[in-house]
């Protein structure tokens, strides 16, 4: 912004690193305010309590035993796309193809419950069914990067139309196992054999998938930060001309890491058709593959801050789910109130990472 002799009255500066307490203390106050102005929006849209709205919020996340385990399910599986997404990402390969890669680990999981489901001992389908589905979650990630590698294809648009081939492919296999025939639906898989469910820890339904992918976090976490392949991939990440220089073979460490993307995907898909569902439908990944993207981003690829970014958006989706049900709102209020709170959120990174200077203005109008 500038006056009339042309000297800046609002200059926009890139900060240095801020201590960690002072960029949550700015990320806190962007909450507060957010909650504020979602206040404000609800009681002129609705005439209701706001303080109320957002213990419904609360009430929807922790109100019974049932959905604290729901939420730390949902979590989990959001976390688990997010740390899979997470390697692509630093390294600069922009691959939003994350609900495809969960469908093809899904659907890799389902055939291998319906076709061996009744040949094979339980135990032994369970190994099938995780190499499958990691496997089948890595070539589709390794695709786009091969070409990407070898010919520098635009990889945000092949990783999202990969996405529809994905989801065309489980629509095709839905119909060719549906149960009954014409039911457009497969229907719970083995459900009284249980066939390739994955194993219950004792009455906790989803304590298993919250334990590998708590697990799987402080792998990644070393992985990215401790290991060989890690510091390749954020040397990529900043310079593929550095990269190189010292020695680093791009293209093998493009492949290698999406490959990891995609198989950590699958192994997501494994989760929900395995441990979860029990069943394989087009919309089983719920846009996950989307979310995680702005969970990684926010979490600024740490993998242990992306439990915190991962809560926040699951908390938040079951609380506008709750408010729709007790208020009788259309849905798309609850997304309101999400979007106004992660928009001063994502805002939020924007002062943390410059600094606003109002300028005394010092000139004369001509």
């Amino acid at each position: 912004m500038a006056n009339k002799s042309g000297r800046s009255v609002l200059h926009i500066s890139k900060r240095g690193a801020l201590p960690w307490y002072a960029a949550w203390a700015i990320r806190g106050a962007a909450i507060v305010l957010a909650l504020i102005v979602s206040g404000v929006f609800t009681a002129a849209l609705t005439g209701l309590n706001p303080l109320g709205v957002y213990a419904a919020m609360i009430q929807g996340a922790f109100g019974t035993e049932r959905k604290v385990w729901i939420l730390g399910q949902n979590l989990a599986i959001l976390l688990c796309v997010s740390l899979a997404v997470t390697p692509a990402f630093k390294m600069r390969f922009w691959n939003v193809g994350g609900e495809g890669q969960i469908l093809i680990g899904g659907l890799a999981t389902a055939a291998c419950m319906i076709l061996l489901g009744d040949k094979i001992p339980n135990w032994l389908l369970i190994i099938v069914m995780v190499v499958s589905s990691v496997l089948a979650g890595a070539i589709w990630g390794g695709i786009p990067a091969i070409c990407k590698a070898r010919w520098n294809t635009n990889e945000t648009l092949f990783t999202l139309m990969m996405n529809y081939v994905a989801t065309q492919l489980v629509a095709f296999m839905v119909i060719v196992w549906e149960v009954p025939k014409g039911a457009g639906k497969i229907g719970i898989i083995n459900q009284n054999t249980e066939a390739g469910w994955l194993p219950q820890i004792g009455s906790y339904k989803y304590l298993l998938n919250i334990l590998v992918v708590a697990a799987l976090t402080v792998v990644m976490y070393f992985y990215l930060t401790r290991s060989k392949q890690g510091y390749e991939i954020s040397v990529v990440g900043e310079s593929e001309r550095t990269a190189r220089y010292v020695g680093i073979k791009v293209g093998k460490v493009i492949v290698r890491t999406m490959m990891i993307s995609g198989g950590l995907c699958g192994l997501a898909g494994l989760l929900l058709v395995g441990g979860t569902d029990h069943t394989i439908t087009t919309t089983i990944a719920g846009g996950r593959g989307f979310t995680a993207v702005m969970v990684a981003w926010l979490a600024k690829f740490n993998p242990f801050t992306m439990v915190f970014t991962s809560f926040l958006l699951v908390f938040l989706s079951r609380g506008a789910s709750e408010i729709t049900t007790i208020y009788g709102l259309n849905h798309s209020f609850g997304d309101i109130l999400t979007g106004i709170i992660l928009f001063f959120i994502i805002g939020s990174e924007f002062f943390i990472n410059y600094r606003l200077s109002f300028l005394k203005n010092t000139g004369k109008g001509e």
